[in-house]
């Protein structure tokens, strides 16, 4: 396919690499990268977009392997024209490119309660789309509402509703791209919630690799869930857990690793292919299957192609 003729105020690149956008750095080059300037200029091209040319929307890369034959889609990765953060008393809304850090920190400092989100790697598009949490909090918890971009171009607002928030997933209509979401968290003393975020980080930088190149928690625990995505802590049990027990940490694969720290962080130790550490993490599972009767189910999205040599 060759969109070059097609207009854009953004960034259209052909064959680029998507390495240097995943925090795991690695992944093959996707047959087009678009960067929008704005939300009219993403609606335009959406609009002239051939419909038969596949969309994948991607954030910072923090939950996601790219196989190493890259991806036969137009890859949209949105910029500074949608990361304002913006509050008005209890309610905050955020582009989906603003990093969720920021705007738990900016929300704090308005006095909202948004703290689950400092710890999050990745941005609120992201967020929303995986309905991320920690801490019990969940990005379910305090939306209000999500405003996407059509595979057709049309700007249009989804409820929590429409979302249909489950564990670590939502609903998004085929090939939208979301630009921003509103929440409303409860209030709290500035002071105090930035506090709290402190000892948050520092918790997290105390039992995971925070140094290293991961995309946070490999697998998701297996336990059961209720309908709103909360986990069912009767039969709670923890991804780290059956993976140690299986003899698995530390584990490696070419350049991959599960972290000596964390054993469900998949890191790149420096030379990994995307190959490498799906392939690991695929022995991790056939483990702890082999040794507790456990499928784990992956928390890190897989996407694109193999290398075919």
């Amino acid at each position: 396919m060759t969109l070059t003729s097609l207009p854009v105020r953004g960034k259209l690149t052909e064959q680029r690499s998507l390495n240097d956008l995943t925090w795991l750095r690695v992944g093959g080059p996707a047959d087009y990268l678009f960067q929008p300037a704005d939300v009219e200029d993403l609606q335009a091209f959406l609009r002239n977009l051939p419909a038969d040319v596949p969309v994948f929307p991607m954030g910072v890369g923090s939950n996601l392997i790219v196989r190493d034959g890259g991806l036969r889609a137009v890859v949209i990765r949105l910029g500074r024209g949608f990361n304002e953060i913006s509050v008005d008393g209890a309610t905050v809304t955020a582009g989906a490119a603003a990093l969720d850090a920021h705007v738990a920190r900016k929300a704090a400092d308005a006095g909202v309660d948004l703290t689950f989100l400092r710890t999050i790697p990745g941005s609120i598009g992201g967020a929303v789309r995986m309905n991320a949490g920690c801490y019990g909090s969940y990005t379910a918890d305090v939306l209000q509402k999500a405003t996407i971009v059509t595979r057709q171009g049309d700007v249009v607002d989804l409820t929590p509703d429409d979302l249909n928030f489950r564990y670590r997933q939502s609903d998004l209509p085929q090939g939208a791209v979301l630009i921003s979401a509103t929440f409303k968290g409860p209030a709290g003393d500035p002071e105090e919630l930035h506090a709290r975020m402190a000892a948050q980080l520092q918790k997290r930088d105390e039992t995971q690799p925070t140094k290293d190149r991961s995309a946070g928690s490999t697998f998701r625990n297996p336990a059961g869930f209720s309908s709103t995505g909360r986990p069912d802590d009767v039969h709670d049990l923890k991804a780290w857990k059956v993976i140690d027990d299986a003899g698995m940490r530390g584990a490696t694969l070419g350049g991959a690793q599960m972290s000596q720290k964390h054993s469900n962080f998949l890191i790149n130790t420096g030379d990994a292919t995307a190959a490498d550490l799906e392939g690991l993490g695929e022995a991790v599972r056939k483990k702890v299957y082999e040794t507790s009767g456990i499928t784990l189910e992956w928390e890190i999205m897989r996407v694109g192609d193999p290398l075919i040599e």
